[in-house]
């Protein structure tokens, strides 16, 4: 029995998927499956991903034209056959051998949707710093099951809030429940793809450890200088999040988010800040981006 499958979307990592296998394959949890689809890459990844289903057959390994990540994790996800899903980025590394262990067990005996932990930053030279860490665990309860609606609204009250999926372990039925699934054609997917599967819960739990360190690379999405694509995305996620469901907490999400992401805005040169600015504001989301915010926008200099 299949007690974990993980998912891993790989494009261009040659460099670091052998650190990144090692931490799977010396987990202690031996019940794990790990699918890896190699998105195109033009590099030597392909090769790297053969050689270790060669020595492992709990890995399989699939390939598509680029298509992206979403689109990866969204074919990885039609083989899975885990009680539990763990979607890694390929480039990321497990730092306790027995983290898929632990969080499993917890999982088990929560009966939880999914469980969420915490992270480490591998912050590579050459990459853009990022201004949060993966800390957001402490001052919530272990063995408390929290509402999703009620969790969402106290991690953006906070300045908690954090979309990525390699903090989670979803379970795998309530995943084929509500039949979620990644956005296409978009970088930070995670977002609408985690708020959705939060709001969706009345069963989550947290668990206060630390298991992954996460790589910023200068060419991984967080890793890459802001641009007009980054507020394109943000702007794709927060429609179609506002499509799926129009309430007080998606519009709160909308807000937290978007005048984040017009803050930031400030770094895209002013030819490129009139498509996305004009975008938001026939989307009607002035309201969620603010004056103030757009002031920065407009006339702070980076």
């Amino acid at each position: 029995m299949v007690k974990i499958s993980v998912i891993l979307p790989v494009y261009n990592v040659a460099p670091y998927l052998d650190e990144t296998f090692h931490s799977l394959l010396n987990q202690s949890l031996k019940e794990i499956e790990i699918i890896a689809v190699n998105d195109g890459s033009t590099d030597e990844s392909e090769e790297i991903i053969k050689k270790y289903a060669q020595q492992d057959t709990r890995i399989s390994y699939y390939n598509q034209e680029n298509q992206g990540q979403s689109v990866a994790r969204n074919h990885a996800l039609l083989y899975a056959t885990g009680e539990y899903i763990y979607m890694m980025d390929s480039d990321d590394v497990l730092d306790n051998p027995d983290a898929l262990q632990i969080c499993y067990d917890y999982a088990e005996k929560c009966k939880a949707d999914f469980i969420f932990f915490d992270g480490e930053t591998l912050q590579e030279e050459g990459a853009a710093p990022i201004s949060w860490n993966y800390h957001r665990t402490q001052e919530l309860e272990e063995g408390k099951a929290y509402v999703g609606e009620f969790l969402l609204n106290m991690m953006l009250d906070n300045s908690k809030h954090n979309c990525v999926v390699w903090l989670l372990l979803i379970n795998h039925n309530y995943l084929k429940r509500i039949a979620l699934d990644f956005y296409p054609g978009i970088i930070h997917e995670d977002e609408l793809y985690t708020t959705k599967l939060t709001l969706q819960s009345n069963n989550i739990y947290c668990l206060r450890r630390s298991f992954v360190k996460h790589r910023v690379r200068p060419a991984s999405t967080m890793g890459k200088h802001y641009s007009k694509r980054n507020i394109n995305c943000y702007l794709t996620v927060i429609d179609e999040l506002l499509k799926w469901q129009k309430c007080p907490i998606t519009k709160k999400f909308a807000q937290y988010t978007l005048s984040k992401v017009f803050y930031t805005g400030h770094l895209i040169p002013l030819h490129e800040k009139w498509g996305v600015y004009w975008r938001a504001i026939k989307s009607g989301y002035y309201k969620y981006i603010g004056f103030k915010t757009s002031l920065v926008f407009w006339l702070k200099h980076s």
